[in-house]
């Protein structure tokens, strides 16, 4: 199976796709084609979580053999998460499940693709006969770059820089990258929020400096959801989920299940359509935004709209206005790269693109959107643990505000399950977590942390816990103008 950009007729190998990561046109890779359906419950349902990825992926990186893919999807997922489930799901009503993602090294939903792309990327480099250094560019909302920088910590040949808005992450998701082992890792805060180190990094691929790193013998490779290393091990979990739900009892052989998803980026909930169209007997998908809620109004009016107050929330995964993987989407909506790229356009040069009804009610007929602000997250994760005695994250809790808002309402599907997305681990957030139980924060979030254990009996997580007494290692904050300076001096670095 081949890859094509989003935006052109360039086409490449999965193997090319995953070391390019971003095309050379500045769109994204997609299968030429998605597989037909091929997914059998009752063959899948008594495999284990790395069996399932090999097998699923195989059929979208058709280049390596099954028997490879087994072995990357082992060393992946073994001795990397705390559970042998990978992914529990957990049912707390007749209504609703969790699916838990945060059990993996850095305990969130990233750690399931970032755990395999490493592995990924080095087949690919090895079986291309790529002898030069890579180097990762990676932005990042808060999640993503400290599971980037675990998966490819000491890679030999692999490089890494990740870029994070200074003012726009958690206390611990902070201290996650600034306290980062590794010799080949590097980590830099910016001024400014998500939108603008992506966009940067962005520019970065389509630039004279990715095509003088390449004759240094220096690759560019992205570890965001817009490289296919990233999005298409995405697609197992949801798998996985349903095949949870019919091992636990909690749907039928013949019945389907609602996702929420909370999203940012747009490639968790895109990972759900595909897997969808893969033959996952998904229903509702339902894309839960905070108070930047540019894919919502989309879903509602068509126009998509960054002309808007950027929010910074305590869902800074969320904080997301350009989502880019939206326009895989789009292009999977309107079959059509030349459209894309006008739509592209559009919102770079003006900020808004919008799409003809006939668009958006095809695009609304694949999925809905809806938000909630900061009080109705922090009346949820109360509301929730008051009544299931279940602690949510500031994300989760944004998708269950959402859920519960679109059920009342009678927009979601009466008589079928719904699953929650559950991104992250609660302790990632002591600040919104101890202030919707009405505990008081402490000013070291370790303090806090240690607060809320005492409160809900909830042990810390070796990952968070161990952070209090290591020391920062980077602490330095750029404006997004000196990022493209940050990168060619760790190049130069590089080839020394």
């Amino acid at each position: 199976m081949n890859y094509r950009s989003t935006r052109s007729n360039e086409t490449v190998t999965a193997e090319e796709a995953l070391l390019k990561g971003l095309a050379a046109d500045g769109g994204l890779y997609v299968p030429e084609q998605l597989p037909d359906p091929f997914l059998d419950a009752d063959v899948l349902k008594a495999m284990s979580y790395e069996e399932l990825a090999a097998f699923v992926l195989h059929h979208f990186l058709t280049d390596i053999t099954l028997k490879d893919l087994s072995k990357l999807t082992h060393d992946a997922y073994t001795g990397t998460f705390d559970t042998s489930e990978i992914v529990p799901v957990k049912t707390l009503s007749e209504s609703f499940s969790m699916a838990e993602m945060f059990h993996g090294r850095t305990c969130a939903f990233k750690d399931l693709a970032l755990s395999l792309f490493p592995h990924l990327l080095v087949y690919a480099k090895k079986k291309l006969g790529d002898g030069k250094e890579t180097l990762i560019l990676t932005a990042t909302s808060g999640d993503t770059g400290k599971a980037a920088l675990e998966g490819f910590k000491d890679v030999p040949g692999v490089h890494i820089m990740v870029f994070y808005p200074s003012h726009g992450v958690s206390p611990l998701q902070k201290d996650q990258m600034q306290k980062q082992l590794g010799e080949n890792v590097k980590v830099l805060g910016i001024e400014g929020n998500f939108d603008d180190a992506q966009s940067a990094l962005k520019n970065i691929f389509v630039s004279d400096l990715r095509d003088e790193a390449l004759e240094k013998g220096v690759l560019f490779s992205s570890a965001n959801s817009i490289n296919i290393g990233r999005l298409l091990p995405q697609v197992v979990y949801y798998v996985w989920i349903w095949l949870s739900l019919l091992r636990s009892g909690s749907i039928g052989s013949r019945e389907s299940f609602n996702v929420v998803v909370p999203t940012g980026n747009f490639g968790n909930i895109l990972a759900a359509w595909i897997a969808k169209k893969i033959g996952t007997p998904i229903g509702q998908m339902i894309c839960a935004s905070n108070e930047n809620k540019v894919l919502a109004d989309f879903f509602e009016t068509g126009e998509y709209n960054i002309n808007r107050e950027f929010h910074l929330t305590e869902s800074p995964s969320m904080d997301i206005l350009i989502s880019s993987n939206f326009e895989r989407f789009l292009y999977y909506m309107t079959g059509s790269s030349d459209e894309v790229l006008k739509d592209m356009t559009e919102l770079r040069e003006n900020g808004v693109y919008r799409v003809p009804e006939e668009e958006r009610k095809k695009v609304s007929g694949e999925m809905i959107g809806g938000w909630a602000d900061s009080d109705a997250m922090r009346k949820a994760i109360s509301d929730v643990y008051e009544k299931y005695d279940y602690l949510m994250d500031p994300h989760t809790a944004v998708a269950y505000a959402v859920y519960d808002n679109l059920r009342r309402s009678g927009k979601v599907t009466r008589h079928t399950h719904t699953v929650i997305i559950s991104t992250a681990h609660p302790y990632k957030f002591p600040g919104a977590v101890s202030e919707a139980l009405g505990i008081a924060a402490e000013e070291n979030p370790c303090d806090t942390l240690r607060s809320i254990k005492k409160y809900t009996g909830i042990p810390i997580p070796s990952q968070l816990g161990e952070l209090e007494n290591r020391k920062k290692r980077f602490t330095d904050v750029i404006i997004p103008e000196y990022i493209k300076e940050s990168i060619q001096e760790v190049v130069d670095e590089i080839v020394k």
